[in-house]
């Protein structure tokens, strides 16, 4: 296992982390006074820059030119290649990490670490971002309709578990940043990770991989500017004691949310 986990470093984690790490820096340079913070009582949004694409974008282009790209294409056989020479099983913890950074928002709150906003703010924000990616992931797989490394199917662009993994990872680094940047590195790291056993396994290419990490975050980060929006429409002045929620579900396969709503 040793040659393939090289080679998913050099081209995966090295191309993934360097582009995050660079985010990362970024964001904590771009910490603007009011711009970059969302608080409890005011329920502010993280006010929208162009800065804030600039990672995602480069991402997502990297995918998309990937399509076409014969030197893209090439990388993604070589990767393929090294995968199929040097796999020995399969390891299905991607199906797993994939929801590890989203699900540590509520584990971290479990625990009494407190990030920037309570539950039920959490919740709508997650469940914005998972409806954003989830769209966002399954027009581009019916579109694109990319053959999958292992030819099992034609629905690899781009790669899903990766993209619930850095939404997830782009949550945790949102909500818990002014606590400690640690929260949101350890985040990234498992985002990576999912995103390299996901060519490991032969499911993905690189291209899909990297579309799906731009995917995510710029979904976690889209869910924080609209989240006034969708507060809007669970909150009412005209029934003051209305309370409603998301309510997180998992079935073993598929990870939801729910809505409840009382007067």
């Amino acid at each position: 296992m040793h040659k393939i986990l090289k080679m998913i470093f050099k081209k995966v984690v090295f191309n993934l982390l360097l582009f995050l790490s660079f985010a990362l820096h970024a964001q904590e340079n771009f910490k603007e006074k009011k711009a970059d913070t969302l608080e409890v009582k005011t329920k502010e949004q993280l006010h929208f820059n162009k800065k804030q694409l600039i990672i995602p974008a480069v991402l997502i282009t990297y995918g998309v030119v990937g399509l076409d790209s014969d030197f893209l294409k090439a990388i993604n056989a070589e990767v393929k290649e090294e995968v199929k020479e040097n796999i020995d099983h399969k390891l299905t913890i991607d199906d797993f990490s994939q929801y590890v950074p989203a699900a540590s928002l509520y584990g971290l709150s479990a625990l009494g670490v407190k990030g920037k906003n309570n539950i039920r703010d959490k919740t709508i924000i997650l469940a914005t971002s998972y409806l954003i990616m989830g769209l966002t992931v399954e027009g581009l797989k019916k579109i694109t309709h990319v053959e999958r490394p292992d030819g099992s199917s034609f629905n690899s662009f781009p790669s899903g578990h990766t993209a619930t993994a850095f939404m997830g990872a782009e949550l945790m680094y949102q909500e818990y940043k002014e606590v400690s940047p640690w929260y949101g590195i350890a985040g990234y790291v498992v985002a990576a990770g999912t995103g390299g056993f996901r060519m490991y396994n032969n499911r993905h290419w690189l291209t899909d991989v990297v579309a799906g990490a731009g995917i995510g975050i710029l979904s976690a980060k889209a869910a924080y500017w609209l989240y006034p929006t969708v507060n809007g429409l669970f909150s009412s002045k005209k029934h003051k004691n209305r309370k409603s929620a998301f309510l997180p579900y998992y079935d073993g396969k598929q990870m939801g949310f729910g809505f409840v709503s009382s007067f």
